[in-house]
């Protein structure tokens, strides 16, 4: 939940929504709080866009592709191949995840090759793999 000026931000069904009510002043409350609360306002988008990203990490199909990406640059009938599915809902996921900058893509040809976008994405996974494993 994040406070702004007299409104809550809850989890609701659809999201984060915005739910009017006062928030308590006290005197001791003071200006602290109120810049604590501004800054999480602020770091909304950024929350928003951490939620997203592990959305995406959340779904089975795209943690195996990247998975595979993980080891060297595929094209999608590699990944198809490796993973038991067809061209189209490879290609159909690679879109997602080349939207939201974990992969990327490099043309030879009239073929796409594609890899984890950075470090970072190596680093979440491999990570998260660790995690699972302890």
């Amino acid at each position: 939940m994040f406070v702004t000026n007299n409104a809550f931000l809850q989890k609701g069904e659809t999201g984060m929504e915005e739910r009017k009510t006062t928030a308590p002043e006290t005197e001791t409350a003071g200006t602290d709080r109120v810049l604590e609360a501004e800054a999480a306002f602020r770091d909304a988008a950024k929350i928003f866009s951490v939620a997203e990203l592990f959305r995406l990490f959340g779904d089975p199909t795209r943690v195996g592709i990247m998975t595979v990406l993980y080891e060297k640059e595929r094209c999608v009938c590699d990944l198809s191949e490796l993973l038991g599915m067809t061209d189209s809902a490879i290609s159909h996921q690679l879109r997602l995840l080349k939207q939201s900058g974990l992969v990327k893509y490099r043309r030879e040809g009239k073929h796409l090759f594609y890899s984890l976008a950075d470090s970072h994405v190596s680093t979440i996974l491999a990570q998260g793999f660790e995690h699972v494993n302890e």
